[in-house]
């Protein structure tokens, strides 16, 4: 991973320390080699969700029911322990909610050994944190790098054992030892955001979904090749599906700056697309690759939500905020000063895991490359707002879109 200037963090925002959530950020760097290439998985909850708020739409219980069978019900909250406490603003109708979601990169299970590599073990490679505002006036994506280097603290595992904690390992390291639980517990301790829901989903669901709704359009600057990881997908700004769509999100090292970092936006650009074609009207009158959709996000789904309503209940929040209120950023960092091959939360971190528990908008400084719903994949003029006459505040810079491998 190239050793560069951070193009993703925030400028300071002004906040006391007495407003600092109640959590440790970062750790010293420590290089940890590894032998296998660890693949990142896209996770499209929030198209998902946004989705399934239609189902009701489509007047069939024998469907929901259908769609609740699909779904690995798994509640951990009994696992996690110091949790914080959740600030009551009273800012809406509503709570604020916080829901972490995890990409896991097993191999196991049907269509999941995409790459002929055995694993040992299960990690989540992608981890997003959604916060949707008590208001439902706003909501943003956070994503955590994984190769984060942090002082994971202790965790429960399943049969009630503890799991020790450890200094200086890499962020994806908790699932691997001890599940979603333990990467929910690492959040928390971390962060001092309180997580209301959980999901997990895999490759298989992923490649699933983007067929379901005919593939997603992206704009691919130069021709991706990468014979060593079967990878080979041609320039040009068209609509991508199946595993040349997983290709796509997982490619590092032969598109854009060849950082995870950067694979980091372009998973955020392929998701804010894909939430967009979801509720488009072209989508809402297709009803047959609408339901196919849900019923492969449903089954690539573990989660601690109650039923399909409950998902239901929350995407109708999501669909009323409009794409260019949905954004995504990545947690302010450097690379380690002691190994570019890792990184570090700057101090800004702890300024944006504050606005999330006091239930904040991304400001401009905070936003500074922020992805929308509404973004043009080509990287023209970025999206307005929902007048359509106003640029979004922060929207990525055509550097930071070279360097994720976007069209700029």
């Amino acid at each position: 991973m190239p050793d560069e200037p951070d193009l993703h963090a925030p400028t300071s925002d002004a906040i006391s320390s007495d407003d600092r959530p109640q959590g440790r950020v970062g750790a010293r760097p420590k290089r940890r080699g590894r032998s296998k290439r660890r693949h990142q998985l896209l996770v499209v909850v929030l198209a998902a969700s946004v989705a399934l708020a239609l189902v009701i739409g489509l007047g069939s219980v024998y469907f929901l029911r259908h769609l609740d069978d699909n779904v690995d019900y798994q509640d951990y909250s009994e696992q996690l322990t110091d949790r914080p406490d959740k600030v009551d603003m009273a800012t809406g109708p509503q709570e604020p909610l916080n829901i972490l979601v995890m990409g896991s990169d097993s191999r196991e299970g049907a269509g999941n050994n995409i790459d002929g590599l055995t694993g040992d073990g299960e990690r989540s490679d992608t981890t997003i944190m959604f916060h949707l505002s008590a208001d439902r006036t706003f909501a943003y994506g956070i994503s955590v790098p994984r190769d984060t280097l942090v002082d994971r603290p202790e965790c429960i595992a399943e049969d009630g054992t503890t799991i020790p904690g450890a200094d200086d390992v890499l962020w994806n390291e908790a699932f691997e030892v001890g599940g979603p639980a333990c990467t929910m517990q690492q959040f928390e301790q971390l962060t001092g955001i309180r997580l209301d829901n959980y999901v997990k989903v895999d490759f298989n669901g992923f490649q699933d979904m983007v067929d379901a709704i005919g593939g997603v359009e992206v704009c691919i600057p130069e021709e991706i090749h990468d014979p060593a990881h079967g990878i080979d997908i041609p320039a040009g700004t068209r609509e991508i599906a199946g595993k040349e769509a997983l290709n796509y999100v997982r490619a590092r090292y032969t598109l854009g700056d060849g950082s995870d970092l950067g694979r980091i936006k372009r998973q955020q650009a392929f998701l804010a697309a894909m939430a967009g074609k979801v509720v488009s009207r072209g989508m809402l009158t297709r009803v047959d690759r609408l339901l196919g959709f849900l019923d492969a996000a449903t089954r690539s789904l573990q989660t601690d939500f109650d039923s399909v309503g409950g998902m239901k209940d929350v995407g109708s929040s999501f669909r009323s905020i409009g794409l260019d209120n949905i954004r995504f950023v990545t947690v302010p960092w450097q690379y380690s000063p002691e190994d570019p091959n890792r990184v570090e939360w700057l101090p800004e971190a702890e300024k944006l895991w504050r606005k999330v528990a006091l239930d904040k908008p991304l400001s401009a400084k905070v936003s500074s490359g922020v992805i929308t719903a509404a973004d043009s994949v080509d990287g023209d003029d970025p999206a307005g707002s929902s007048s359509g006459d106003k640029p979004v505040k922060g929207a990525a810079t055509a550097e930071e879109r070279e360097s994720a491998g976007l069209c700029a």
